[in-house]
């Protein structure tokens, strides 16, 4: 494919993600607005904690991923994978071994953010990395 049509097809991609944040952050801040407005209204709203601690956590790994789609970079995509497991270690009260495995799977995330990923690449919007230098990153790093 021509460089000028990829480049194009990037321009668009970009515009799509935009789009796609700024329609999940109208609607993180309608949901907010709704959280609050339900907090004074609702007779007994925090009796059940469990049920704020779910909205509330819900909006952060909406906002995790909002700024993970405006910034593709692995670093923020790490991140919201982290809030997201962390978010149901806390709400949900399964097994001790579920809980467990959700410990191991956050401490591999910041393995991988440790020891596979490069510092200079840690900020890089992934879409902005060359073809060449994802192949080599990829001999590098297989076994």
């Amino acid at each position: 494919m021509h460089k000028k049509t990829t480049n194009v097809i990037h321009k668009i991609l970009h515009f799509f993600e935009g789009a796609i944040a700024i329609l999940t952050l109208i609607v993180l801040v309608g949901m907010l607005v709704m959280e609050v407005y339900r907090m004074f209204t609702v007779d007994g709203y925090f009796d059940s904690i469990n049920t704020y601690l779910h909205n509330i956590l819900t909006l952060v790994v909406g906002l995790e991923f909002v700024r993970m789609l405006l910034d593709m970079t692995p670093a923020n995509t790490l991140e919201v994978l982290i809030v997201a497991i962390a978010r149901q270690v806390i709400l949900s009260h399964g097994s001790p071994w579920s809980n467990v495995a959700s410990v191991l799977c956050i401490a591999g995330l910041f393995a991988i953010r440790r020891f596979l990923i490069p510092k200079g690449e840690m900020t890089m919007e992934l879409s902005e990395m060359g073809e060449e230098e994802v192949f080599e990153e990829a001999e590098r790093i297989s076994f």
